[in-house]
């Protein structure tokens, strides 16, 4: 790859530090998807030790790129994302991938078909962090900033996602303690 494809690769990547997402920071900011990524990248990280029969290197990098379709539409959240909203964002995904050079446009195309297909251990804990991390997030955020239905979403959410592993099972039901607590202090 020459400098100005990595430059520009660069370029558009840039784009998600600007793109806002449904969630809030602690103080009450907006949370940027690279934000997001860079967290779940770290999650993924700070498991190595807990998931030794897993690549981690390999989790890391789908965590890295699992939102870069968010370049071109934006960030749209989960429960109210269409079927049409992910044709679109695939869609551009894929041109843009296809764009890349040869060999990098292949590691990126292998890495989301095994995402998508979810049937490795590395794909199921990329997912299983991505919707963790909302649900910390908003944990951590104040509670006037959740819509009316994240009060659910947030004690049902990812279970099933997280089913594969006890101790990602563990650690929804951590999560979900401190929903609870939130609710119940902050209402």
């Amino acid at each position: 790859m020459n400098p100005r494809d990595y430059l520009e690769i660069l370029h558009v990547a840039e784009r998600l530090k600007d793109t806002p997402r449904h969630c809030t920071t602690t103080k009450q900011r907006t949370e940027s998807v690279a934000e997001h990524s860079w967290r779940i990248s770290l999650m993924a990280f700070l498991l190595r030790h807990e998931f030794p029969d897993i690549d981690i290197n390999r989790v890391v990098d789908m965590c890295l790129i699992h939102d870069l379709g968010e370049c071109f539409t934006g960030d749209i959240p989960t429960f109210i994302k269409s079927d049409a909203d992910r044709e679109v964002e695939d869609s551009l995904l894929i041109q843009w991938v296809r764009s890349l050079p040869e060999k990098l446009s292949g590691d990126f195309a292998d890495l989301y078909k095994e995402m998508d297909a979810q049937e490795t251990k590395e794909a199921k804990l990329y997912k299983a962090l991505d919707k963790l991390e909302a649900l910390i997030q908003h944990n951590e955020s104040p509670l006037d900033t959740w819509s009316e239905n994240e009060f659910e979403l947030n004690k049902t959410y990812a279970f099933d996602t997280v089913a594969f592993s006890s101790w990602l099972t563990e650690l929804r039901e951590a999560v979900l303690e401190d929903t609870m607590r939130k609710i119940e202090s902050e209402s």
